[in-house]
């Protein structure tokens, strides 16, 4: 086995292991759904196994993921739209 495929493999572990954690934590309302952390987490595992099924020509389960990290862009670009600081900085005035 190339390493390479070594690395996949484990990204690919990695990723499936993310995916679990974020799911456990949002379960036990230990992190919240609409949370960066729990966005940025669910996101890396998605991108992880989409690698490790596409470099296994698992293409269902490949194109699963890339959907679901289209929706993880989606969701952390809210989130980071809706900052606080974020809606200052583009204000345009002064407070006071």
């Amino acid at each position: 086995m190339s390493s390479l495929a070594i690395l996949i493999d484990v990204a690919g572990i990695l990723g499936a292991a993310s995916l679990l954690y974020a799911y456990a934590m949002l379960s036990m309302s230990k992190m919240s759904g609409a949370g960066l952390t729990y966005q940025v987490i669910n996101l890396w595992g998605a991108a992880a196994l989409m690698v490790n099924s596409a470099y296994h020509f698992a293409w269902p389960s490949a194109v699963l993921n890339l959907i679901w990290c289209g929706v993880g862009v989606l969701a952390l670009t809210r989130i980071i739209a809706a900052r606080p600081w974020k809606r200052r900085q583009t204000s345009g005035g002064r407070p006071g």
